[in-house]
C-alpha cells in the first residue's frame, strides 16, 4: 500500500505545478517517503483545491473526521501543507514542493539530525530532477518579480507603487519573519553562506498567520519590517516574489549562491527573462568614480567597466534588483523604469492566465 500511495503522491504533486513538480526517479521516493508518512501522503492526494476543512477530506475518503483532523495537524506543523484559522475554524490548503513544502521545511530554523537529513534527500532530489528534466530552457513569461527599493527608483518612476516594497509593509497588519529556507538549508547541508543574514524571509496576511502559528515565524511591526530589509539591502539581497501586482504572501530575500530562483535564472543565457523589477540602472558620469563596487555587488554579472569608465549593463542579464545602487558609495546610479516592460498581472488567477498564454503563443 505504501509503495502505490508515493506513485500516486508524484502524479498529484505534478497536478500542483510549482518548481520541482514531481519525477519518477528514486530520489523522490527517498524524499518524500522522509517527509510523509503514508497516511499524510494518501491525506495529501485526496486534498482537494482551495479553503479545506477536516471534514470535506473525511468525507472524501469515507473516514472518520477526527482522525483525518489529527492527520491534517500533524501535516500543519510539519509544513506539508499550509492552516488558517478563519471565525474560530481551522481551514487547511494543499501546497505545491516549491514555493511551499520545501521552504516550510526550514522556516523553524532549527538545526536537529532530521533537518540535516531532509535537507540533503530535498538537495539530491533536485539535482537529479535538474539533471533530468533541465532548469526549464528559456521562460516565455515570468512567475518571479523583484522587486526594488523605493529610494533607488528616479523621482518620475513612483508612480509605478508596486516596485516599491515599503507599499507591501504598509498594506498589511500581519508581518512575519521566518529562517530563509535556502541559506539555512545550505547550512544545514555544511555549505558557507557567505555571512548573509538568514532571518530574512517576510510573511504577509495569511501566510503570516500560518508561519507564526506553525513555523516558528515571529510577528513583527512594521518598523521592524522597514529594517529588516535595510539589513538585507546592505548585504546585497534581492528582494524577490510572485510576479503579481496585488496580494502578495511574501517577500524573499535572496542570494546568488544558495536561493534556488536566482541559481536557476543564472543557469539560463538570459537571466532577466526569468526575473524581473522592470528597472534598470542608470550611471552618472558625473559622479561615478569607477570604483566597481557596482560591478562586484551584482548578483548576475551583468556589470562591466566600459572604456570611458563608466559601468555598462548587459540588459539580458539584469534583474534590475537595484544592489548595485544602494551599495553606490558616490550615489552614481539610479533604478530608470523600462519603457517596454508589462505591468505584473494583478492576482494568482492573472498570473496564472497570462504564463498559459504566453505557453500558447510559443
Amino acid at each position: 500500500m505504501s509503495k502505490e500511495v508515493y506513485k500516486q503522491l508524484l502524479e498529484v504533486m505534478k497536478s500542483r505545478g510549482g518548481g520541482f513538480s514531481g519525477a519518477d526517479i528514486p530520489e523522490f521516493y527517498a524524499m518524500v517517503e522522509e517527509l510523509f508518512t503514508p497516511r499524510e501522503a494518501e491525506v495529501n492526494n485526496a486534498m482537494p483545491k482551495g479553503p479545506f476543512s477536516a471534514a470535506q477530506v473525511a468525507e472524501l475518503m469515507s473516514r472518520d473526521e477526527k482522525e483525518i483532523k489529527e492527520i491534517l495537524e500533524g501535516m500543519a506543523n510539519k509544513g506539508l501543507c499550509m492552516a488558517i484559522t478563519l471565525e474560530g475554524n481551522v481551514f487547511y490548503m494543499r501546497s505545491p514542493f516549491m514555493p511551499g513544502i520545501f521552504e516550510f521545511q526550514f522556516m523553524p530554523g532549527t538545526l536537529t539530525e532530521r533537518d540535516k537529513k531532509i535537507a540533503k534527500l530535498i538537495y539530491a532530489y533536485k539535482t537529479a530532477f535538474n539533471a533530468i528534466e533541465g532548469s526549464g530552457g528559456e521562460p516565455v513569461f515570468p512567475s518571479i518579480r523583484v522587486i526594488t527599493i523605493d529610494s533607488t527608483v528616479s523621482p518620475e518612476d513612483t508612480v509605478h507603487t508596486y516596485d516599491q516594497v515599503q507599499n507591501y509593509i504598509d498594506k498589511y497588519d500581519l508581518i512575519a519573519i521566518s529562517t530563509c529556507y535556502c541559506r539555512h538549508a545550505a547550512v544545514l547541508r555544511g555549505e558557507d553562506i557567505h555571512d548573509m543574514p538568514t532571518d530574512t524571509c517576510m510573511q504577509f496576511g495569511n501566510s503570516a498567520q500560518f508561519a507564526i502559528e506553525r513555523l516558528g515565524a515571529r510577528k513583527v511591526s512594521k518598523q521592524e519590517a522597514r529594517e529588516l530589509l535595510d539589513r538585507c539591502e546592505e548585504a546585497g539581497l534581492i528582494h524577490m516574489s510572485q510576479n503579481m501586482a496585488d496580494d502578495i504572501g511574501f517577500i524573499c530575500n535572496c542570494d546568488r549562491w544558495h536561493c534556488t530562483p536566482v541559481t536557476q535564472a543564472l543557469k539560463t543565457a538570459k537571466p532577466a527573462l526569468t526575473m524581473n523589477s522592470g528597472f534598470k540602472p542608470e550611471f552618472n558620469a558625473d559622479l561615478c568614480t569607477a570604483c566597481e563596487t557596482c560591478i562586484e555587488r551584482c548578483p548576475s554579472e551583468a556589470l562591466s567597466m566600459g572604456t570611458d569608465e563608466v559601468p555598462e549593463l548587459n540588459e539580458d542579464r539584469c534583474f534590475g534588483c537595484a544592489v548595485c545602487a544602494t551599495g553606490c558609495p558616490s550615489d552614481a546610479i539610479s533604478m530608470v523604469h523600462q519603457t517596454d516592460f508589462a505591468e505584473p498581472p494583478k492576482n494568482a488567477k492573472a498570473l496564472k492566465e497570462a504564463m498559459k498564454a504566453a505557453v500558447a503563443q510559443g
